[in-house]
């Protein structure tokens, strides 16, 4: 590598001074004592010529003919060095070597062109000059031998400086688009193993929040009607019976449910990261929909909780006397109609956990574009045992993603007379 300017440091140099490698050095220096040893000799004639001792003469062609060492460091130097000694007839290999040296560099064309000019001038002059004496009769032959010699001297260095220099950055340029793209793919793959975990991660996390509504809400009823048959086992059998049934079938329908989602983890193909977590295990059309809320509403009062539906057509100013179900919006995308089913799911469950005996309503409002659902409760009644039911505290949590997922709003928060509400307004468009 040539250089004009200050040094470049790097991977894999291991050279001296302004050299990037040892074997650059090596030869710089074989050459300078080549160019140092021809420049010598030819100070003797030079010195001869000149009148000066044969000893100075020598010992100017040395100094002159070990500058090329430093060709790499300073190339326009070297050519100027070339250059002046031209007259001396000394420094064929110093003005050849620095030449292509200076031609191969970075150093501005303009600049090369001007010195490779006066060095082809300089050097047809003192042709001119040396050959005249000997050939006066034949001018036409001196200046043709002048121009040969001129050109020989100084063409050839310098196109094989240019192609040389040419090549070297376009090397240096491929090297550096491939490092490029190294660099790029390594960012590509780290962006693509950061997507990975964040899709393992949402995965793992929409996974534990579906388990958890449907589990958590028949579990909690089961341990509801456990705790009404404890109360009632030696005073009234019959509706012992009547709970110990019900205990059954809510824990079929849970390990049902469980098996199926669990079944459809197993089953399902991979997919791609983003197609994974847009979609729950078993897909939004096997949900529950809200069709199945008076259901739902229905397993908590057989429970023993005191429970109002209030379902409000789109349109309507109060409820629907007639009793239109709670499916009345019918058309809503599937994954709005499972969020609505499961935010009302687990706020029924938190009001078995957290007060037993308190009266709750659930109000649906099915309205342009949107579907709003509310579940509140009032203050316990402190007759109802408490059902020592765990909490993870993962229910409102789990509710607010669910929601603000499709792009809704939830709020939930205590109320002035001691209970708990929660509400939520879902848009009716699904969000791809």
């Amino acid at each position: 590598m040539t250089y004009t300017g200050d040094e470049r440091g790097g991977a894999g140099r291991d050279g001296p001074w302004w050299w990037e490698r040892r074997r650059e050095a090596v030869l710089d220096v074989g050459l300078g004592a080549v160019s140092a040893a021809e420049c010598a000799l030819e100070g003797v004639q030079f010195a001869r010529e000149a009148g000066f001792p044969g000893a100075l003469g020598v010992l100017f062609g040395f100094v002159v003919g070990a500058t090329l060492v430093l060709r790499r460091r300073w190339p326009i130097a070297v050519v100027l060095v070339g250059i002046a000694v031209t007259p001396a007839a000394m420094g064929f290999l110093l003005s050849v070597v620095a030449l292509y040296t200076l031609a191969s560099s970075e150093v501005p064309r303009r600049i090369t062109a001007t010195l490779a000019s006066m060095s082809m001038s300089a050097t047809f002059v003192v042709m001119y000059l040396r050959t005249r004496e000997g050939a006066a009769d034949e001018p036409t032959l001196v200046i043709s031998l002048s121009v040969f010699v001129a050109v020989a001297l100084t063409v050839p260095p310098v196109l094989f400086g240019l192609y040389i220099g040419a090549r070297r950055r376009l090397m240096e340029s491929l090297q550096e688009r491939a490092d490029s793209l190294e660099r790029e793919l390594s960012l590509l793959a780290d962006r693509a193993e950061e997507r990975a975990e964040w899709a393992r991660t949402e995965e793992r996390t929409r996974i534990a929040r579906e388990m958890h509504d449907v589990v958590a809400h028949r579990v909690s009823l089961m341990v509801v009607h456990a705790a009404a048959l404890q109360a009632v086992a030696a005073k009234d059998p019959v509706k012992a019976a009547r709970n110990a049934a019900l205990v059954g079938d809510m824990g079929r329908q849970a390990l049902t449910e469980l098996r199926e989602m669990l079944g459809v983890l197993r089953a399902e193909a991979p997919k791609p990261a983003a197609v994974a977590v847009a979609a729950p295990a078993g897909g939004f059309e096997d949900g529950p929909s809200l069709a199945e809320l008076e259901a739902l509403v229905g397993q908590s009062r057989a429970a023993g909780m005191v429970v109002e539906l209030d379902v409000r057509a789109a349109g309507a100013g109060s409820a629907d006397p007639a009793g239109a179900g709670a499916g009345a919006g019918a058309g809503y995308p599937a994954e709005v109609e499972q969020t609505a089913y499961r935010v009302v799911q687990e706020a029924l469950t938190n009001c078995h956990k957290h007060a037993p005996g308190a009266r709750v309503v659930v109000r649906l409002a099915h309205r342009d574009g949107e579907v709003a659902m509310q579940v509140e409760n009032g203050p316990c009644d402190g007759k109802a045992a408490e059902p020592g039911l765990p909490s993870g505290g993962n229910g409102l949590v789990g509710m607010r993603e669910r929601v603000l997922g499709l792009g809704g709003v939830f709020v939930s928060g205590p109320t002035d007379d001691g209970g708990f509400k929660v509400s939520a307004v879902l848009p009716c468009v699904s969000r791809a």
